[in-house]
């Protein structure tokens, strides 16, 4: 073979080899939140803490995608969790906690992909709360009753995502719960949002049927507190929506979420112990309402805030009901160093209002900001200054 023979078929060798590196890829990617958190009641006593994704959740992760042609790709996606403090795995020490999923992708109808993901409150309504886009934990309604901060993801899922239709999209999920009896800890979920120009609006609904009931099923019983983070009841039914506008450097956003608990027994968030007046809890209810705003001062600097009130209404088994209220605010100051590095500074407030219809009920409704525990009184402030690192 003559040397530019040789040379002619190395050329070409090489031309297929980029071709097909061209049609797959995979990438690697990541986040690191760690700060120092003060928290001015917990359980009576004030705590200083160093927290690790205590604002944005710690996470490196692997996703990928193959070329099948005419527009078909296969894709997958694997995130772990894990504390910087501690070199420790995340989502009550799962290896992939945060999402793990396989799936095809069509350009012209869309994604299906099955595996352990976020459903579609977290998908499309909760980008517009403060806690579900910029703002992180810190901003979640009282014990994320309403699942904008993702603190349970569901499994065994089978999601549909669709294309964009002129700013519109939609899907939906079905969790199976993997057992004998089919409607035990099965989860679905739809939602749908619309972004034009500086206007976005969305809305979403979640069903879960016996959440945490079994480990195998859509919300899994794990962890030392026996949850995977929502509730333990008879039923978790959530709906929503939202607005955000923006006008030169401000956003302006308000959201309304409610959450219903049939049969709750959790005891982690508020004491559900049987009331001596109403008897065991037949049902807890969550309206939460949230107006939020942000300013970018520069490219590298914003400020946001944001007000949430909340009302929980207990109805007793034995009949009547009990109710409490919640009055949130937080304000947030982030500035990037770099196009990967940013240092932010938090803080939040909570207060529970005292209902006359509590009185003699025998029922507790805790200030909790976030995780670090709830407080000794109706009150709550916490404060965390951070650094970020995305790769």
């Amino acid at each position: 073979m003559s040397m530019r023979r040789l040379v002619l078929v190395l050329s070409v060798m090489s031309a297929f080899t980029s071709v097909a590196h061209a049609q797959s890829s995979v990438t690697l990617y990541g986040l690191i939140d760690e700060g120092l958190d003060y928290t001015n009641n917990v359980r009576g006593h004030s705590l200083y803490a160093m927290s690790s994704g205590d604002g944005y959740g710690s996470r490196w992760g692997l996703k990928g995608t193959e070329d099948l042609g005419g527009g078909l790709s296969t894709i997958f996606q694997l995130e772990n969790g894990f504390n910087v403090n501690r070199g420790t795995l995340g989502e009550e020490g799962q290896e992939f906690g945060r999402q793990a999923f396989v799936g095809l992708s069509s350009k012209a109808v869309g994604t299906l992909t099955l595996g352990r993901q976020y459903d579609s409150l977290v998908d499309y309504l909760a980008p517009l709360t403060i806690n579900g886009s910029w703002g992180g934990a810190m901003f979640s309604h009282p014990y994320d009753n309403d699942n904008t901060d993702n603190t349970f993801r569901i499994n065994n899922s089978v999601k549909y995502a669709s294309v964009n239709y002129g700013g519109f999209t939609f899907g939906g999920a079905y969790a199976f719960s993997n057992s004998t009896s089919f409607a035990d800890n099965r989860a679905q979920s739809v939602g749908a949002q619309y972004t034009g120009g500086p206007l976005t609006v969305a809305a979403a609904y979640l069903n879960v049927d016996n959440p945490n009931n079994g480990s195998a099923g859509a919300v899994a019983n794990l962890g030392s507190s026996g949850t995977d983070g929502s509730w333990t009841a008879a039923r978790q039914r959530i709906f929503g929506a939202g607005i955000s506008y923006t006008i030169a450097a401000a956003t302006l956003g308000f959201v309304y979420t409610n959450t219903n608990l049939s049969q709750p027994t959790a005891t982690e968030y508020a004491n559900l112990a049987p009331s001596p007046t109403l008897g065991a809890a037949s049902s807890l209810k969550f309206n939460n309402f949230e107006v939020n705003a942000k300013y970018q001062f520069t490219p590298a600097f914003y400020v946001g805030g944001m007000y949430t009130y909340t009302r929980a209404i207990y109805d007793g088994a034995s009949g009547g009901s009990a109710a409490a209220k919640y009055n949130q605010f937080g304000l947030m100051a982030d500035y990037n160093l770099s196009k990967r590095t940013d240092v932010y500074l938090q803080g939040a407030y909570i207060k529970v209002a005292s209902d006359p219809s509590l009185a003699g009920t025998g029922l507790e409704f805790a200030a909790n900001v976030d995780a670090a525990g709830p407080s000794s009184s109706s009150k709550q402030f916490i404060a965390r200054i951070a650094l970020r690192h995305t790769f």
